[in-house]
Order: structure tokens, then sequence, then C-alpha cells
């Protein structure tokens, strides 16, 4: 234990250098390769599954790019929102690893959006995959990196909270049967960006980062009934470890701009003959090596 958490410290105060090995660099075993999961450009690489629409299908443009940013908007949904809350899933799983993402608030929540959503998105991590999920499911199965605006109110408003559509976790070492747990970040109003990443370890630790500050950690995240319907039975396995699955960004109903969105895997080569071997990372896949 005392192991992997020496790890975490090195990898978490090291994750804001987001360089990248070129291509003709000597191998380095402590540089950083991030992954960019969205290339400035289009959506290829993602899919979107919006409820009450068929997996694949981003109804009325809810998810689209522009000025090298992930926009959700909600503009074609011609004056009903009808619960079609949305998510835009990176189209490959993963288990031990860091995503990071640039987000901000724009504009007014969408007329007939739950008020709850006001400033409301989220980065969902481990979660189950787009394709087995039904027509009218509402959302994933998988934890939410839940990202909140503030009101201007003078009120605090914390973001990079935890809250579990079909999961729960420990928290302070004991099971927490709360939906949403709240993190320590500050309250950040306006349209200001903000930098949120998730520290995800398998089925062991999760940590929520906000502009550098870890801000909640949990464990052991599993499967259980709530919150999420519409889903198929076959993937809710009632107590199972959730231990790696898709990432995605929320669509809830408040225009929400998303940038930089960005991947460290912590999951790879670990043996120190390979020229792939890194000391970063944290779980050993040898048939990574080369």
């Amino acid at each position: 234990m005392r192991t992997l958490c020496a790890a975490l410290v090195a990898v978490v105060a090291s994750s804001c250098a987001m360089g990248g090995a070129g291509s003709n660099a000597a191998p380095d075993p402590d540089r950083k390769e991030w992954i960019e999961l969205f290339n400035g450009v289009n959506l290829d690489g993602w899919i979107a599954k919006i409820a009450k629409h068929d997996v694949g299908d981003n109804y009325a443009n809810t998810f689209r790019v522009a000025d090298g940013m992930i926009l959700a908007r909600y503009d074609g949904y011609g004056g009903n929102y009808n619960a079609q809350f949305g998510h835009l899933y990176y189209e490959k799983p993963y288990s031990y690893y860091i995503i990071a993402a640039e987000y901000r608030f724009v504009g007014e929540l969408y007329p007939g959006a739950p008020s709850y959503t006001l400033r409301n998105s989220g980065i969902m991590v481990h979660s189950q995959d787009p394709r087995t999920m039904p027509r009218d499911q509402n959302f994933p199965i998988s934890i939410e990196d839940q990202l909140l605006g503030g009101l201007s109110d003078g009120k605090a408003r914390t973001t990079g909270n935890m809250c579990s559509p079909g999961t729960a976790v420990e928290f302070n070492g004991k099971f927490d049967p709360r939906h949403c747990i709240n993190s320590n970040s500050k309250t950040y109003d306006g349209d200001q960006w903000v930098r949120a990443e998730a520290l995800v370890l398998g089925d062991s630790i999760v940590k929520h980062i906000i502009n550098g500050d870890t801000v909640l950690t949990y464990t052991r995240p599993r499967i259980t009934a709530g919150v999420v319907t519409g889903f198929d039975p076959a993937q809710l396995q009632e107590g199972k470890p959730s231990a790696s699955g898709f990432i995605a960004l929320q669509a809830e109903g408040h225009p929400v701009d998303f940038r930089n969105v960005r991947l460290l895997n912590l999951e790879g080569c670990m043996d120190p003959r390979a020229s792939n071997y890194k000391r970063y990372y944290i779980k050993s896949n040898p048939a990574a090596c080369r």
C-alpha cells in the first residue's frame, strides 16, 4: 500500500505536465504520454447516446464542435427537453488512468430541463458500453465526476463531486449510500474555465482533482441499483466491482463547453528492458511490451 500511495503522489503531482513524446525522441520512461481524446476538429472517436434515442444518434446535434471545443447545446429540441439526457462517449474503455478536461458553463438552462441541472454537467468514468444501453435508459451505469458552476449568489457550490448512477462507493473507509458526495472544492462562478481531472485506479481508488487540488477521494466502486432507469437487467450485476469502462461527457440541459480532453493511461509495460517502459505505470500489462 505504501508503494501504491507513493506512486499516486508522483503521478498526481506531475499530472499537469501534458506533453507527449515526439516520434523521433529517445525513449524516456518518465515522459508522460498523454492521449488527445478530442482532436479539436470533429467528433471522430466519440459515440453519442441520448436518452430516448438510439446509440449513435446525436439527436438535434446536441454535441457539436466549434472553435476547438466540444459544445453541448439544445437549440434543436423544439422547446421540450423531455429528460433527453445526453452523454458523449470516447470509443475505448480504460481501467487505470487520469482523465483531464477543461469545462465552462455558458448561457441559460434550457426550458423544461430539471432545475437541478442548472450549471450542472459531468465526466462519467467506468461507464457501461453505450452500445449496451436501451433506447430509453436515462443515465449510464457509471461513476460521475459531477461538475457544477457557482450561481453567483454568494453561496458555496462545490464542483468535482461524486454521483453514482447505478453504482456505490466507500467514503472515509465505509460504504456510503448517498447518491452524491460533495467535494471540498472552491466555488467557480461565471463562465470561467475550470480544469477537472479524475485519477481512476481500477476498482480501488478514485480521486477528483480541480485546478490541481485533490478535492475528493473514495474507494471500492461497485455496481448497485439506484437512479438509473430503463436499463437492460443483464448490465446491472449487483455488487460487481466497477473496475473499468468508458469515459463520457455529459449534457444535462445547461449549455457547457469542453476543451483539452486528454487521458494518461496508467496501465502498460512495466518491464525496464522494453522500449515502451514507463516508470509512472501503476498497472502492469506485459502484452503491451515492445
